[in-house]
């Protein structure tokens, strides 16, 4: 175990402050029980929709669009988010472990972890885009593309985080946690419609953000949030999403769609 683990946390103004019915949509978040998770296209702002199927969540993305998958920190105390995306780690870049980097929030405080960290103040934009284009198979670690992880630390009772802003790195403390069972990656759908998709590494933005210490309460995640992604196309080919979706429940269907009471209306 690295003894060394560097947190990251999202500057507030002048501060620094160190997620149903098989084949049905479900609500646009992962609640967990410290920790939300949503995926937004930040084309068009759209939340994207879970999918159930199989025990796992899925969203459909668009080839070409820019995301973020936003945090939300429900509990009432501090928290360690370690994402990673592709089995990679969205800020140092390694192959994805839960003893790495992670962003560090506030209770009730959001965050949009928008693309790969490039330095305390840049990002690479995340992309869907052709598996083979993807950062983690141009860093030649193709296997685990697909999928979005959320590894979430409670912090060690009692431990105080220093005020001023520092460069912090702390070891987790084991608790006797319960160990996490990875389960495989790999569908056992049949084949897609298309290309894979997989997340790029795209164009450079401002992302500021600070360090602090934090202690980890345990060695292992209090909670682990999954999300499976591939192209609308593809989901529709793997029975995941269908190809025809009834209206929401509250629509009532009418025999005269057309029909309109009254007598003739007003020009606009």
């Amino acid at each position: 175990m690295n003894p060394n683990t560097t947190t990251l946390t999202r500057r507030m103004a002048l501060g620094a402050i160190a997620g149903t019915a098989l084949l049905t949509a479900l609500p646009a978040m992962a609640l967990g029980q410290l920790a939300d998770v949503r995926i937004i296209n930040r084309d068009n702002g759209e939340i994207l929709p879970f999918y159930h199927h199989q025990g796992e969540l899925w969203i459909a993305g668009e080839p070409g669009a820019r995301y973020a998958v936003e945090l939300y920190n429900r509990s009432r105390r501090r928290l360690l988010n370690v994402v990673s995306v592709d089995g990679v780690n969205v800020i140092t870049g390694e192959t994805a472990d839960f003893d790495q980097a992670g962003y560090v929030l506030t209770p009730g405080q959001r965050y949009d972890v928008s693309g790969w960290r490039k330095s305390r103040r840049e990002i690479a934009a995340f992309e869907f885009t052709r598996l083979s284009r993807s950062y983690a198979a141009r860093t030649g670690r193709p296997d685990d593309v697909g999928v979005i992880g959320v590894a979430v630390f409670r912090e060690r009772p009692g431990y105080r985080a220093p005020e001023a802003e520092i460069y912090g790195r702390s070891a987790p403390v084991p608790q006797g946690e319960e160990s996490f069972q990875g389960k495989s990656h790999r569908s056992d759908g049949p084949s897609a419609a298309g290309p894979q998709l997989g997340t790029g590494h795209g164009d450079r933005e401002r992302d500021r953000v600070g360090q602090t210490e934090f202690e980890r309460r345990s060695t292992r995640p209090d909670e682990i949030v999954r999300i499976r992604y591939n192209s609308r196309a593809n989901l529709v080919a793997m029975g995941i999403i269908p190809a025809y979706q009834r209206p929401p429940r509250e629509y009532n269907p009418r025999a005269f769609p057309g029909a309109r009471p009254g007598y003739v209306p007003d020009p606009e």
